[in-house]
């Protein structure tokens, strides 16, 4: 797939695609809730080895039962292909 800017009027229609992601105007975002905190973690791990394949990393915030997932691709400085493709992936965890 090849990595391209995504214009901000196709940011919703890609976003429709995946369910309670948002966009701050800046990211991509989702939070993940588990019933435990180790459960958690097991993700942020599965979606560090993702990112690490893709060599395309999100910001991971961890806390007790939640995981927050912000996606921007900086050297586009924006939205890419590349966020939704890796976003996709992620929502492939759960």
């Amino acid at each position: 797939m090849e990595r391209r800017k995504v214009e901000p009027y196709d940011i919703q229609t890609e976003l429709a695609s995946l369910k309670y992601w948002g966009f701050d105007g800046t990211q991509i975002h989702k939070t993940y809730t588990f019933d435990t905190y180790k459960s958690g973690l097991v993700f942020a791990v599965a979606v560090g080895h993702l990112a690490d394949r893709m060599d395309h990393h999100p910001d991971l915030f961890i806390g007790y039962q939640k995981v927050t997932v912000k996606l921007n691709t900086h050297d586009l400085n924006g939205i890419s292909t590349w966020d939704f493709k890796l976003a996709r992936q992620i929502e492939s965890l759960v």
